[in-house]
């Protein structure tokens, strides 16, 4: 009922606009008006339980009243589904970690173990190693595990970020069956000076720091970011596992606990250079590095000794990155080598009278990785292109357990990728896109891996598309999934994910006025899915279960409006997503079988709105989801799953000018309505708290 309302307010503003002003080529004939008007109104049909989300790559000035859009018809991303996080999204939570961005911004859902914890993406109903993840064009997923911790990745270092949806991350490497989630830093060749320092002041004795220096002209840009973020984490909450009976009442207490051993602390520098020596020519230095120290809460199970069971986390990464672009009349020839070295440690202590704290538990993770990527396209003429790029990747990983002084496993392995893509336009109407990749990992080659992707304008000279795609993919086994002792499993297959989808695109705008529409139905079928499960050996490893089919619809509405001196803006999503396991009944009665796969919300959605006016600004973020479970049975019956849950941020905020100089305010509300609420069990999150930025910038 809600999504229906907003619907119909959101057209009837946009046509009361265009009545109003009747400055658009389609308000010049009764006619294109009607066309127009049957266009919004098909597309929307797909679309009208949405939640809104980001608008794709839209850039809106306020004193100028510019607003320009990526085009939504472009060979270049024929059958892909490519969705851009909103500058203004980034902007507003920049003193957050990515995992907190994309988890309520994008259909992606994050599995947070807690503020400041792990955190790992389910894209599409997948695992978290199905999501590939790349850094100014290096993939930056761990070897060790497949996947990344979201909780790393500073908001504050992020400049672009878009994601290929499904099969469209063939695009970038193999292995994303879920999608891909692309990061990137670029220059402003514009800027002579930029000097901005953010200071944060949050509960939990949270404080955050940020500061930026960029200089240059035409010809050579220097930017550089550091940033710590330190926060206490100690919030209170209902301990709702440990019970206490009242003498007087014979009634169950739940006792008030704290969130102890959870504090954490980051703190990083990312330098960026960039040269162009001539006008078709760019070359680039990114150094990216950050330490982290967090604790890692017990959960709210434990009533043990107050002195053991103490966990520990370091992290220490840095990634160096040199590329060349050069830019001819019909060609782009882009080289890219970079270094990524990571140490992770990890600490369990307990405390011996007489001795004082011992690790029981010390494992030391260390892995170098050099990186080169040599990338060509050219264009025959408006119509053809033909992309070709090559990766040659080397890794070298060793895991240790200090304790006992055991080498886990010390492996080097040498990965290779080759990519070809032709793209064409005929009659102005369609666009096809054929995507090839063909991937070996160390010994072992995946078989080609296809993409076929059409885009077909309905009308002709008008945004509305219609988009679908077919294709394959294949995920080659972790370094942990083959090694790791014990329980490495050598003989793993490389996971093989078949699918297709199909959607609509529409697109409207006007000098005051902006709106988008998408919905896409997604199906794969995932072949030889990799999980870890329990053996009577004692310890856990890693088997292929047959097939998990993930399938569902995603949907987002994205406007913008500029009414006198007042801007609306309003991003939403939906996500309905089944993710079942079709797998082999390995145990006689096994109730997994056709069950969601744990921790996947059937349903999900997000708004995100803002209004500006006269440098005031108000923001409002909601979030739901439906329940999760937590085991593969999926029994509702049973104390293993996680309830749904509605989450309602606010803040408001002011900017000040003066000549060069700007003062932005800002008074954030997270959990508004003070929900009781989990992502997974035993990790409680956080009720109702504040936050408040202050940030001084000088621009020349």
């Amino acid at each position: 009922m809600m999504s229906k309302t907003l619907c119909n307010s959101v057209f009837s503003l946009w046509y009361s606009v265009k009545q109003k002003k009747k400055i658009t080529q389609s308000c010049t004939k009764k006619t294109q008006r009607n066309t127009e008007l049957i266009i919004f109104f098909l597309t929307f049909s797909f679309s009208h339980i949405c939640f809104p989300q980001s608008i794709k790559d839209t850039v809106i000035i306020l004193n100028q009243v510019d607003v320009t859009a990526q085009r939504i018809f472009a060979k270049e991303t024929a059958g892909m589904n490519v969705s851009t996080v909103d500058s203004s999204v980034m902007t507003e939570k920049v003193n957050l970690s990515l995992s907190d961005l994309l988890s309520e911004n994008t259909p992606i859902y994050i599995k947070n173990h807690g503020r400041g914890a792990l955190s790992t993406a389910s894209f599409r109903g997948t695992a978290a190693s199905h999501t590939q993840v790349t850094w100014n064009g290096i993939n930056i997923n761990s070897p060790m595990t497949g996947m990344i911790d979201f909780s790393l990745i500073p908001v504050y270092i992020v400049d672009d970020l878009n994601l290929k949806h499904g099969s469209a991350s063939i695009a970038d490497n193999s292995g994303g069956l879920g999608g891909s989630i692309n990061i990137s830093n670029s220059a402003d060749w514009n800027n002579k000076l930029n000097i901005k320092a953010m200071q944060g002041v949050g509960s939990y004795s949270t404080f955050d720091e940020f500061l930026s220096f960029s200089a240059g002209n035409k010809t050579i840009q220097s930017k550089t970011r550091v940033y710590h973020n330190y926060s206490k984490n100690n919030y209170t909450f209902i301990n709702r596992l440990i019970g206490n009976i009242d003498p007087e009442t014979g009634n169950i207490i739940n006792p008030l606990d704290t969130n102890k051993h959870a504090d954490y602390k980051r703190y990083g520098i990312l330098q960026e250079i960039y040269l162009r020596p001539a006008s078709n020519s760019i070359f680039s230095v990114k150094w990216w590095s950050q330490k982290t120290d967090r604790s890692i809460p017990r959960v709210t199970s434990y009533e043990g000794d107050e002195n053991a069971n103490i966990n520990k986390q370091y992290d220490t990464d840095n990634n160096l990155i040199i590329d060349w672009h050069r830019y001819g009349s019909r060609s782009k020839f882009a080289a890219r080598s970079a270094v990524a070295h990571k140490l992770l440690d990890y600490m369990s202590w307990y405390f011996i009278d007489g001795i004082g704290y011992e690790p029981d538990v010390y494992s030391k993770s260390k892995h170098t990785g050099f990186l080169n990527v040599l990338d060509y396209n050219f264009k025959f003429n408006s119509n053809y292109s033909l992309d070709a790029r090559l990766n040659v990747d080397y890794h070298s990983v060793s895991s240790r357990d200090s304790v006992i002084g055991i080498d886990i496993y010390n492996k080097k392995r040498l990965e290779t990728s080759f990519f070809l893509a032709g793209k064409a336009t005929f009659f102005d109407r369609i666009n096809l896109n054929l995507m090839l990749r063909q991937d070996m990992k160390g010994d072992k080659s995946s078989p080609l891996i296809p993409f076929l992707g059409f885009d077909f304008r309905v009308l002709k000279n008008k945004d509305w598309v219609l988009k679908g795609n077919i294709a394959q993919n294949y995920r080659h086994p972790s370094l942990n999934d083959l090694f790791w002792q014990p329980g490495g499993n050598p003989d793993l297959k490389p996971e093989k994910g078949t699918g297709f989808e199909i959607g609509t695109e529409y697109q409207l705008k006007s000098d005051l006025f902006e709106l988008k529409s998408a919905t896409v139905f997604f199906r794969n079928k995932v072949d030889d899915w990799i999980t870890w499960l329990p053996t009577y050996k004692g310890y856990w490893q890693p088997f292929n279960i047959n097939r998990v089919l993930s399938q569902g619809i995603e949907s987002n509405l994205q406007s913008s409006v500029k009414t006198g001196t007042i801007m609306y803006k309003l991003l939403c999503s939906y996500s309905y997503t089944s993710s079942v396991n079709y797998g082999e009944l390995m145990i006689w009665g096994d109730d997994s079988y056709g069950k969601q796969l744990p921790f996947i919300p059937l349903h999900s959605g997000n708004i995100f709105g803002t209004v500006t006016c006269y440098g005031f600004k108000f923001t409002w973020q909601f979030n739901a989801y439906s329940e999760r479970f937590t085991t593969t049975a999926g029994n509702l019956a049973e104390r293993n799953w996680i309830y749904p849950y509605f989450m309602n941020d606010i803040s408001f905020g002011k900017d000040l000018k003066m000549n060069y100089l700007t003062i932005n305010l800002t008074f954030k509300i997270y959990n508004l309505f003070d929900e009781t609420y989990h992502t997974i069990l035993y990790r409680p999150m956080p009720r109702r708290n504040y936050f408040f930025m202050i940030s001084v910038g000088f621009v020349k």
